[in-house]
């Protein structure tokens, strides 16, 4: 008996070494596609996004979740980064500040060809994933990056962008957040306004995925509704397991589920336990929840490393992938949902949305009207009157310059 009992807890040890050795060894052939990482801000925020300021070297960069020995260990083979710009940007230079974001997600691709391969499509990723490199692809996070405008979607388009948050936390003229449901925010366009249905059709024919992160549950429900092809949250967790807004409430999980959509997990503690205090477990709980009720096919990864100040315990940067991986298989998965959850469930979606696409469509050119943009800076500043009067001076600069242009071509 004595001999027995001393034997368990080896046992149990060599049972979570092999689950661990099961993790890396899926994860060789299937590396994690993680939906949302803000290391560009974190460059921007530390170094002024210069890239080769030897303090901002990915190699050994420390004070961050996110670097490039991290990412290895951790079986990073796709990251969406976050290309974001604060709301206090809306309706003045957030399209310029956004620019500069996807430029240095761009330049980091240059920086480190050894290590990352920006693409733009999903056969892009699988060729990274060939190559072993990190797959690398712009999400914006935040509709005010539009700047309201179905030209300036394009053109982000053109520059890479291939998911678009439709919104941050604050509403555009367009789209409601989170924040609505809270009561701290006033519902502008009860979930989408006629443009904001413009924007995602705009997005359907361009092969912009729909990321409905930060939005507010009236707008998940009409974008879930109107998209011809399936949307993401690209980093939120389940609402019933922690009762905050930023999380999906199961009837929009039923909703995730009938479109064939994705709910990529957020690790923010806040989101997870909602307490300042969470660990893997818990963040797993939060996948077999999904899994429960939406499929396993909707569940994914969106750690939203560097965009958040405290994170689980077992899940304190992107090295730690694998410890989640084995936890789920600990928990019975299988070997065919876990690589589902890694990348093969984000890879469907994102083959489903260029099916979508239709470039030989004409682009849409419903601009949003202008009372639409008057109550929406009256309602964050104060003004009064027609939003031409208030542009700053590089805006007005680029409006007038635009005007003269279409003069010339008349």
């Amino acid at each position: 008996m004595w001999t027995g009992w001393w034997l368990w807890p080896l046992v149990a040890v060599c049972t979570a070494d092999q689950f661990r050795d099961n993790a890396v060894r899926l994860m060789q052939s299937t590396p994690v596609i993680d939906g949302h990482n803000d290391l560009p801000w974190q460059l921007l925020k530390n170094f002024n996004n210069q890239l080769q300021d030897p303090r901002a070297n990915l190699t050994s960069l420390n004070s961050t979740h996110t670097n490039i020995p991290k990412l290895k260990a951790g079986f990073v083979g796709a990251q969406f980064w976050s290309a974001y710009t604060p709301c206090d940007t809306q309706n003045k230079d957030s399209v310029k500040r956004t620019l500069e974001q996807i430029d240095v997600i761009q330049r980091m691709c240059q920086l480190y060809p050894e290590t990352f391969l920006c693409v733009t499509d999903s056969a892009g990723i699988q060729q990274a994933f060939q190559e072993g490199k990190v797959a690398s692809l712009v999400g914006v996070e935040g509709g005010h990056s539009i700047d309201s405008s179905l030209g300036v979607l394009r053109a982000l388009y053109h520059l890479g962008m291939r998911y678009l948050t439709l919104t941050h936390s604050c509403n555009t003229p367009w789209a409601d957040n989170w924040l609505v449901d809270t009561g701290e925010d006033e519902a502008q366009s009860q979930g989408l306004s006629s443009f904001g249905q413009s924007v995602v059709k705009e997005m359907n024919r361009l092969g912009v995925i729909i990321d409905l992160a930060h939005v507010s549950v009236a707008t998940m429900e009409a974008a879930l509704q109107l998209s011809k092809a399936p949307v993401i949250f690209s980093h939120s967790s389940a609402y019933s397991l922690c009762h905050h807004r930023r999380n999906v409430p199961d009837h929009v999980l039923q909703l995730v589920k009938q479109t064939g959509s994705l709910v990529m997990v957020n690790f923010y503690n806040d989101y997870v336990s909602c307490k300042a205090e969470a660990n893997l477990s818990q963040v797993a709980d939060h996948l077999d929840y999904i899994k429960k009720v939406a499929g396993a096919g909707a569940v994914g990864f969106g750690g939203d490393y560097d965009g958040v100040s405290r994170l689980p315990s077992g899940l304190e940067d992107v090295s730690k992938y694998p410890d989640l991986v084995a936890e789920l298989l600990r928990r019975q998965w299988t070997e065919e949902e876990v690589r589902g959850a890694l990348a093969e469930n984000l890879l469907r979606v994102f083959k489903a949305v260029e099916q979508a696409s239709d470039h030989k469509q004409a682009p849409g050119e419903e601009p949003i009207p202008l009372g639409q943009l008057e109550a929406s800076c009256r309602t964050k500043y104060g003004y009064s009157g027609t939003p031409s009067l208030h542009l700053q001076p590089g805006a007005l600069l680029a409006s007038l310059v635009t005007l003269l242009l279409s003069l010339c071509l008349l």
